[in-house]
């Protein structure tokens, strides 16, 4: 076989192989993350998910309990946050400089990359492409209602509750900041880790909002929670 021969069937086996992978991409019929597993077949799509549910109806009844036990103050949240280990910074102009990576004042989820790089830097976390879950927000009154809502993603996340990790999170921020972000190239894995990244922030916004409800004035909080997503308010 000489030279050409090779050469032509070396690009023929490596085309094959890049098809192979794109077909595994978009034709891919199940997956699986840390608590449920969806799986499509002949059109239909069959998610299975009770330890989810269960782990969801514990993080409502927990979180609850710790929210009452610490009167609802933000201060108090943040010492049980770190008592578990989850580093909290107040840093001065935090929301501007947590605006350059298109994140908000309140829980930071895990980055990869340079976002990460990033808020290693201005926390002092050290020099790592990878960064851990922590809380950033500035010095000053923080609202208990936004801080429900950030505490209770965090325990979400402690709970091993989907939809936290770095690519779920990245999809969950284009599909917020995005009217008309065309979705229909992700794969099975990004679709779903999108759908739960989305269920994560509106269950927590559900349980932000009920507690809203009972008090005064509520109804202020509640839209800075939906359109404003602000720590102080």
């Amino acid at each position: 076989m000489n030279i050409f021969k090779k050469t032509l069937y070396f690009l023929l086996q490596m085309q094959e192989k890049a098809i192979k992978k794109r077909l595994y991409k978009h034709l891919k019929a199940s997956s699986t993350n840390s608590t449920s597993k969806t799986i499509i077949s002949h059109g239909t799509t069959i998610t299975i998910k009770a330890e989810t549910e269960k782990n969801i109806e514990l993080v409502k009844k927990n979180v609850s309990d710790i929210v009452n036990s610490c009167n609802n103050n933000p201060e108090k949240l943040l010492a049980f946050v770190e008592s578990k280990g989850t580093k909290v910074y107040k840093i001065e102009n935090a929301d501007k400089l947590l605006a350059l990576i298109k994140e908000e004042e309140g829980f930071i989820t895990p980055l990869e990359g340079l976002e990460a790089l990033y808020i290693n830097v201005i926390t002092g976390a050290g020099i790592s492409l990878k960064s851990n879950p922590m809380f950033i927000m500035r010095n000053g009154e923080i609202d208990p209602y936004y801080m429900d809502h950030q505490f209770y993603k965090w325990y979400s996340l402690n709970m091993g509750l989907p939809g936290f990790d770095f690519l779920s999170q990245k999809l969950f921020k284009i599909y917020l900041n995005s009217e008309n972000t065309e979705f229909s190239n992700l794969n099975l894995d990004e679709l779903v880790g999108l759908k739960e990244a989305i269920a994560r922030d509106s269950e927590a916004t559900s349980f932000a909002i009920k507690l809203a409800k009972t008090k005064e004035g509520s109804k202020n909080v509640i839209n800075k929670i939906k359109n404003d997503g602000r720590a102080n308010i």
